[in-house]
């Protein structure tokens, strides 16, 4: 397993980050593997994959690229600048074209594991992998770039949450089940592969969350360590919360909606985001609830953030038994 030395002033120091270069580079990974994690996902896919299918095709060179780049096992590191505090898309784009092509070629023989086809034994790689996520920012992710942030703002949210009642170490292994995990001793594993362990200490670790079901690791040595994963379930895939019909018939489908998300903190504009319903809607809703004693608020910083309270808990649990349905 790959693992990182983080020292206590390291981790608490950590934060989330959110990234329109990463989300970016999350959608050319779902487009190269056309495979959907969920419907929402798949009409995206059945959106967008067409004319990326074919923008490739008329282009064998970028096309092998993308395979060589993406690897079985490891990223060629040129395409994953590690993400930057407000840094638009078309900026960390400008770090992949910025990138020398003897490095590019170099990153991508340690991706292929071998040797470099012939094909790609040229200087216009980076330039090539920077048009590719131009197109696929421009084309298929900033028109949705606005929701899309919401939902990651809403993972990120819960997440900061979690870690004030259980500790780094509960969010950390969270984060990728099966592959994050505290060890212990200061020790982070970032991934299941057998890499030399890497010491962080008093560098920025960078937890960076994506809507795709994908993550990978990178960095700026010695100073910059991103660990980017997935977004809870929950709020990228909008047919993972179930609803339980008994509470839908006893509250009606939008407002038992919001109560369900409502297991983690959640601010009104995070829940329009999520959810679709106006905000105005969210807003009345969530008065309901309060008035009901089922959810509660507090102050975040600047945020409002809601929460399901016990008894909120206790109503939800108890509908699960009388089957479910889908929030739309």
């Amino acid at each position: 397993m790959g693992w990182w030395q983080v020292n206590a002033d390291t981790l608490a120091r950590s934060r989330f980050l959110i990234s329109p270069l990463a989300e970016t580079f999350a959608g050319l990974k779902l487009l190269h593997s056309g495979t959907a994690a969920h419907p929402g996902e798949r009409r995206w896919l059945g959106d967008h994959l067409p004319a990326y299918r074919a923008r490739l095709a008329a282009d064998p060179v970028t096309a092998q690229l993308v395979r060589a780049g993406l690897g079985r096992h490891w990223i060629a590191d040129f395409l994953t600048p590690t993400p930057r505090d407000d840094e638009s898309a078309e900026a960390g784009i400008a770090r992949v074209r910025a990138a020398r092509p003897d490095a590019a070629r170099a990153n991508l023989r340690t991706a292929l594991a071998g040797s470099l086809p012939a094909a790609l034994d040229r200087d216009d790689l980076p330039d090539r992998a920077a048009d590719l996520l131009t197109y696929v920012w421009e084309a298929t992710l900033r028109p949705y770039w606005e929701r899309r942030r919401r939902i990651l703002e809403a993972d990120v949210v819960a997440r900061t949450a979690r870690v004030s009642r259980g500790g780094w170490a509960e969010v950390l292994d969270s984060l990728r089940p099966g592959r994050t995990r505290w060890l212990g001793a200061n020790r982070l594993q970032v991934n299941l592969h057998e890499y030399p362990p890497r010491e962080i200490s008093g560098a920025d670790l960078l937890l960076v969350p994506v809507t795709a079901r994908c993550g990978w690791v990178s960095w700026e040595e010695p100073d910059r360590y991103a660990l980017v994963y997935s977004c809870a379930g929950a709020l990228a895939d909008p047919s993972a919360r179930a609803v339980p019909a008994a509470l839908e018939a006893l509250l009606g489908a939008a407002r038992a909606g919001v109560l369900v998300l409502l297991d983690a903190p959640m601010s009104t504009t995070q829940l329009t985001a999520v959810t679709g319903q106006a905000l105005g809607s969210v807003g009345r809703h969530l008065k309901v609830l309060l008035d009901a004693g089922l959810v509660e608020r507090r102050r975040a910083g600047r945020s409002v953030l809601y929460s399901r309270t016990t008894a909120g808990d206790v109503v939800v649990a108890a509908g699960k038994g009388s089957g479910s349905a889908s929030v739309v």
